[in-house]
């Protein structure tokens, strides 16, 4: 079985290498805009409803992929579904981003952890498990 996904949009930011990328969204404070691309822009209607969005994306520039890896954290061995690593069967990569504003086709975020040019594969709005 093949899956194929079609980007909606692509990350822009100031960073440019992976190893300038911060290690978890989280510790970022690094602004940055993702550009929805035209055929999916009106599912961005009512997105400013929410303060944060969990973002989908391919990790694009990651090359390969090993089972067990090393953590960058503690330093210990660990199978890679237990990690945040860009390097995995699947490359894809999910963060949590505080969504300052929203101007068609455009989404001004915070805390982003990925690299200029990351293509975005689905937006989904936040909702912490004490919102019903």
């Amino acid at each position: 079985m093949k899956i194929c996904y079609e980007p909606i949009g692509i990350m822009r930011c100031g960073v440019k290498k992976p190893q300038d990328a911060p290690r978890f969204y989280a510790i970022s404070e690094i602004k940055g805009t993702i550009e929805i691309y035209e055929p999916f822009v009106e599912g961005l209607d009512q997105i400013s409803e929410y303060e944060h969005i969990v973002v989908l994306f391919h990790f694009h520039l990651s090359e390969g992929y090993k089972l067990k890896q090393k953590s960058a954290v503690s330093g210990r061995i660990k199978g890679v579904f237990s990690l945040c690593s860009p390097m995995r069967p699947n490359p894809i990569g999910m963060s949590i981003l505080k969504l300052e504003r929203v101007e068609p086709p455009l989404l001004y975020v915070d805390n982003v952890d990925m690299v200029d040019g990351t293509p975005i594969l689905d937006i989904k709005p936040y909702k912490p498990i004490s919102e019903k």
